[in-house]
Parts: C-alpha cells; sequence; structure tokens
C-alpha cells in the first residue's frame, strides 16, 4: 500500500446542453473550449478492468491532479492510499464484505441477496489492478467549541471531493476506467483498520482504476432547466 499526504431522469445523454446560454440565445462554445466539455461529458463509470498494471508515471500525474483541486482555506485535507497488491485488496475486501453481511443481514434482507452483493463488492475491488482509498484529515482544519465545527467538517468532505472529481477526470484523460464507491462511508473504522491507516485519515470513497475491459453505459443527465433557478426571473 502507497499512503500519500443520483437518481436521474432522461436528459442530454450525458452531452453538453450546448442549444443555447442562459437567456436562451444560440452560442457554440469556443473551439478552444471543445476538448475540456466533451472529457467531462465523456467520462464514465467504469466497473471492469484489463490486467494491465496502472503505470507509476501515470498514477503520479492522475494523483498531483487530484491536489490541484481547490479546498477550503487551501488546507488540502485530501488523502490517498494506493492499493495494488492483491493481498492488500483481499483484506479490504474481506473485511468490508463482513461489515456489510452484517448490516444487511441485520435488516432483514435475504441471506441469498446479501450473499451476491458481498461476492459482487469483492470482485470489483480485488479484479482492479488499482484501489484508492480517498480520505480526509481535519489536522490542518479551524477549530471550533460549537456548531461549527460541523461546518468545517463539511468543508473539508467538499475539498475532498472536489479533489475526487480531478481524479476521475484525469484517469479518464489518460485512457484509464475509474469507479467512485461510496461505501467506505459505511464503515469507516473498517477501512482505516483493515489497511492500517494513518491517525486522524477519515475513509471516504474509494476509487477504482485500470485499463477499461467495456466503455461503459452512457449516464442520463437532468436538463439544466429542471435544477436552475434563477430569482431574476422569478
Amino acid at each position: 500500500m502507497i499512503t500519500a499526504s443520483t437518481s436521474s431522469t432522461p436528459g442530454a445523454g450525458g452531452t453538453p446542453d450546448r442549444q443555447g446560454s442562459l437567456d436562451g440565445t444560440e452560442e457554440e462554445e469556443p473551439a478552444r473550449a471543445r476538448p475540456w466539455y466533451e472529457l467531462v461529458s465523456g467520462r464514465r463509470s467504469i466497473r471492469r478492468y484489463g490486467p494491465a498494471p496502472v503505470p507509476a508515471a501515470v498514477l503520479r500525474r492522475i494523483l498531483t491532479a487530484a491536489c490541484w483541486a481547490p479546498s477550503a482555506h487551501n488546507r488540502q485535507p485530501w488523502r490517498f492510499a494506493v492499493l495494488t497488491a492483491f493481498a492488500e485488496k483481499d483484506r479490504l475486501s474481506r473485511a468490508m464484505g463482513e461489515r456489510l453481511r452484517a448490516d444487511r443481514l441485520a435488516d432483514g434482507d435475504p441471506r441469498e441477496a446479501v450473499e451476491r452483493d458481498v461476492a459482487r463488492s469483492y470482485a470489483r475491488i480485488t479484479e482492479a489492478p488499482c484501489v484508492i482509498i480517498i480520505a480526509l484529515d481535519m489536522a490542518d482544519m479551524d477549530r471550533y467549541p460549537d456548531k461549527r465545527q460541523r461546518a468545517e467538517h463539511m468543508m473539508a468532505v467538499q475539498s475532498t471531493a472536489m479533489a475526487t472529481q480531478n481524479l476521475l477526470l484525469a484517469a479518464h484523460a489518460e485512457g484509464l476506467g475509474a469507479c467512485w464507491m461510496c461505501a467506505p462511508l459505511f464503515c469507516p473504522q473498517t477501512v482505516a483498520e483493515a489497511l492500517d491507516l494513518p491517525k486522524g485519515w477519515q475513509p471516504q470513497a474509494l476509487v477504482t482504476l485500470g485499463a477499461p475491459a467495456e466503455p461503459g453505459k452512457p449516464p442520463s443527465r437532468r436538463a439544466l432547466e429542471n435544477v436552475l433557478w434563477r430569482p431574476d426571473r422569478g
């Protein structure tokens, strides 16, 4: 292990809205911006990978891009643990699987369905050439004695999420597939203990990474009009 400090409705099918500007007039994006919009809209969640390892130089570029995300107070609270050895991925996925099994059975879910989910989760993690644990560390964030501390923690969560978006886009730019998984939020202590993460690291997500074995499904997106409100328009 290497450590380094939706529901949706049919919409544009994952392509940028080029029908017009906010006031309804037709406007095409400038040529210099087109590659960026195509990169963003072309990213897919990839869950199956080829066996080839991710080159160390590529991985370093991707993680460096993640570190260029904006952050609250510029404290950069994101932390990354990189897993490439099968033993590490196996230990993590087994620990998470045990927790998933216990929680789902306590919910009263059918054992057969629970075991299918546990097996699927195990395969997704262990079959990926690279797994990146996304964590945050509050050590450099401001401290408050009252409810403001909750907001400070949320700032760190938001900052870490922006770093993760950079990571996903950089992986896509490198021709790799990646998939963001939120499961560590349900068992952060399990993840931290399974990997013996540094003290203070709070697991937020994991990203599987590798050469894509499938193109991924084009996602649907809500139309801009369904998520936009302008107070000047009533």
